[in-house]
């Protein structure tokens, strides 16, 4: 005998069109589709009203909007029917087999600038009784672009989900913008297979009009499908994320390339891409969950985030958890569900929540009744759980703030512990900045790059964080600024003897972390990049020499990939 359990899943993994055709069928009076794609809902409801196969009596479709009233097919509208009583009292009176689609009925029924209209509740409740008890088949739709319904239609009411277009239907109609644009000799595509796979995975929670402007925005651009032109879907999918108010979609303007050392976990990184690809999963890969990143503030950790995101050529949501907390009872958890949701709809991409420690350290605690627990709650569930291709990177600088449960195997694929850089991660670290800073401008014209400058401003730079050297680079540069000339060696030099780093102020909670890392998390920095007790590098405890320990006292289980 199937369980609760079994027909619930078999109810999330129905269609929208098999569903439909089932609660026709049984004789539910009203129903509620929460989309912003009134156009798409429309086709399928009448293709499965007019469908013999689905139904054994077709349905007649009528429509009601605010404008143009209430009216079957190409009939003339009811008279006056643009009001809302008037439409509902013409729908009661319905004798046929039909269905009736009404598009703007939410407003009535309570949103932020309007109360709801009690007449309309009870007209709704009454047309559920009648359609209910009739002799002909007849059911009353709702399409509204936010989900509405008062107390006392709860019970009367049916949510019917209306899923985003799948991959083969934006597959479709990339497709045929490309052949209608190809006919008329003004589009040049040059991606291969997979290319028009990840144009198409990017417009991956749009709407089918969202995602045919931002193909045709794509074309117009420069007349070529190529790999800019998926940045320029990205964009658009950026933009329609940024909409929800929840989620920030930052700028992704750094490379693998422009963090400095990390090596080892660039490489395991590196491994995972195109792992939300069609080919991965033909080749038996699940989508990976994510990492979670702790260490030593200004080590990389929020930098390799934006990277990865550039590196695999997704989007990038970065999730604060303040926006997530507010004030009413229930709309944090509510929140945190319409996160998700936000995420999985634009998947593939990747999922950034920066201290995340601050967000759940509410958890446990009696001040907020809970707040904290359930949403909290919620997210592990769905890490544990998710199966769509949004890869979460959550970092964390405290680590005695995270509880114990968001380190369990199965919530993250891996963690990794970013530490102080070894010497040869600062000189990786000053390339970039010399890349980024100095080379080609007037601030960089005293300077020639060789090794052993960067040698010498590695060694220099001991107990540093990635930050803090480019903090200093950012000072000698005002430095030499101010007295109108390029910067020096000596600039550098002198900016490095003046920072206080975060190994030296806060050396026992740097302490604390490696040791906590030590048994848990992965070391982000290769073995080839560190160095024996003795040999130099990064003290093994912050602000002291080298002192025992295979890698000096270095936090993180040597494992490389």
């Amino acid at each position: 005998m199937g369980t609760a359990g079994d027909a619930a899943q078999a109810t999330s993994t129905r269609s929208f069109r098999e569903e439909l055709t089932l609660l026709l069928k049984a004789g539910f009076p009203l129903l509620y589709i929460d989309t912003y794609e009134e156009r798409r809902v429309l086709a399928e409801i009448r293709s499965v009203a007019a469908d013999p196969k689905a139904l054994s009596q077709p349905r007649q479709v009528y429509t009601w909007s605010l404008t143009t009233g209430f009216s079957r097919g190409h009939e003339p509208r009811v008279p006056d029917s643009e009001k809302p009583g008037v439409a509902l009292a013409a729908a009661k009176k319905v004798d046929e087999p039909a269905v009736m689609v009404f598009v703007d009925l939410h407003v009535m029924l309570g949103v932020p600038t309007r109360p709801i209209d009690p007449g309309t509740v009870r007209r709704l409740r009454e047309i559920a009784m009648g359609f209910r008890r009739g002799d002909v088949p007849r059911t009353l739709i709702i399409i509204a672009p936010q989900l509405q319904v008062p107390a006392d239609l709860q019970k009367d009411i049916t949510l019917v989900e209306f899923r985003l277009p799948r991959n083969d239907e934006l597959r479709a109609l990339l497709g045929s913008i490309i052949e209608t644009n190809s006919a008329s000799g003004r589009l040049h595509v040059e991606l291969d297979g997979i290319g028009l796979e990840r144009m198409t995975k990017a417009a991956n929670g749009l709407t089918l009009t969202e995602a045919e402007n931002a193909f045709a925005k794509a074309i117009a651009d420069r007349g070529t499908l190529d790999e800019q032109a998926i940045g320029v879907v990205l964009e658009e999918k950026r933009q329609a994320v940024h909409k929800s108010g929840l989620m920030e979609v930052p700028p992704v303007d750094v490379r693998l390339e422009d963090v400095g050392g990390l090596e080892n976990m660039k490489r395991w990184l590196a491994k995972r891409d195109g792992s939300w690809l069609d080919s991965a999963a033909a080749y038996g890969l699940p989508a990976p969950k994510g990492v979670l990143i702790v260490g030593v503030p200004g080590c990389g950790k929020s930098l390799t985030a934006k990277a990865v995101a550039a590196a695999w050529g997704l989007p990038l949501l970065s999730l604060d958890m303040g926006r997530i907390y507010q004030g009413l009872v229930g709309s944090s958890e509510a929140n945190m569900r319409t996160a998700i949701q936000i995420a999985e709809a634009t998947a593939p991409c990747v999922l950034w929540i920066d201290e995340v420690e601050k967000g759940f350290a509410g958890v446990g605690s009696t001040t907020d009744s809970g707040t904290s627990t359930r949403v909290f709650g919620s997210f592990l569930s769905w890490m544990q759980e998710k199966t769509a291709p949004v890869f979460v990177i959550a970092t964390a600088n405290d680590i005695e703030h995270l509880p114990p449960e968001f380190l369990r195997k199965g919530r993250f694929d891996e963690i990794f512990f970013v530490d102080l850089p070894t010497v040869a991660e600062r000189q990786a670290i000053w390339r970039v900045q010399f890349r980024r800073r100095l080379d080609g401008t007037q601030a960089g014209a005293g300077l020639e790059l060789s090794d052993g400058l960067i040698g010498r401003l590695a060694d220099s730079s001991e107990g540093l964080s990635g930050a803090e050297i480019e903090n200093a680079v950012v000072v000698a540069m005002f430095e030499a600024f101010g007295d109108r000339r390029a910067v020096t060696e000596d600039d550098l030099m002198v900016a490095l003897k003046r920072t206080v780093p975060l190994s030296v102020t806060n050396a026992e909670q740097i302490l604390a972390i490696r040791q906590w890392a030590d048994t848990r998390a992965v070391a982000a920095t290769a073995s080839e990049h560190l160095v024996p007790p003795g040999a130099g590098g990064v003290p093994s405890d912050p602000g002291t020499e080298p002192s025992g320990g295979q890698f000096g006292g270095r936090g993180g289980r040597r494992v490389d990939f």
